[in-house]
């Protein structure tokens, strides 16, 4: 069984017992979260797909950690212009795990 959710503007092909990064979410780690923005659900051959979402599904999941992704830089230059700026950006993550999915 699995579900296509959507959180952050991106969406997650889940199934049970996943690990997964997502987008920043302001909750605690070890509290739970459901998301209510399930796509498509498969279970087996039988697939209903939502028009936009599928009614009475959820996905339960617990969140492991909040954290910070590796740094990365970024750098613009204007050649002969001694015109140089460099940036670095650490973007915010949440690592779930899938806990179950309800149709």
């Amino acid at each position: 069984m699995y579900a296509v959710i959507e959180t952050g503007g991106k969406q997650y092909k889940v199934s049970q017992g996943d690990v997964i990064y997502i987008e920043k979410l302001d909750v605690a780690e070890g509290e739970t979260v459901t998301f209510d923005k399930v796509l498509v659900l498969a279970d087996g051959e039988n697939v209903t797909v939502g028009a936009p979402v599928v009614a009475g599904a959820n996905v339960v999941a617990k969140v492991e950690k909040q954290g910070k992704a590796k740094k990365i830089y970024v750098f613009k230059m204007k050649r002969k212009k001694n015109e140089r700026k460099k940036k670095g950006h650490r973007q915010p993550f949440t690592k779930v795990t899938i806990e179950s999915i309800n149709a």
